[in-house]
């Protein structure tokens, strides 16, 4: 069932809503109840593997992250 994010048009809040298909019309704001919802456009991140350390999070010269890797000309 794929999980959609909406915005009620009565009380202005956010809130995710889990439904079986892509008719979500006539559903309802868990907070006031109203069914003026508003889909919002959803992003999702994902990550997998391992993490790269062998560019260093900060840089030793200068405290930031610029990925100089040991080369050191600032």
């Amino acid at each position: 069932m794929p999980l959609y994010e909406f915005e009620c048009g009565d009380c202005g809040k956010s809130f995710e809503l889990l439904v079986r298909s892509t008719r979500w019309q006539g559903s309802e704001c868990p907070h006031c109840g109203s069914q003026k919802l508003t889909k919002k456009f959803s992003t999702f991140a994902a990550q997998g593997g391992q993490a790269d350390t062998s560019v260093p999070a900060t840089c030793p010269t200068t405290g930031r992250a610029c990925g100089c890797v040991g080369a050191h000309r600032h």
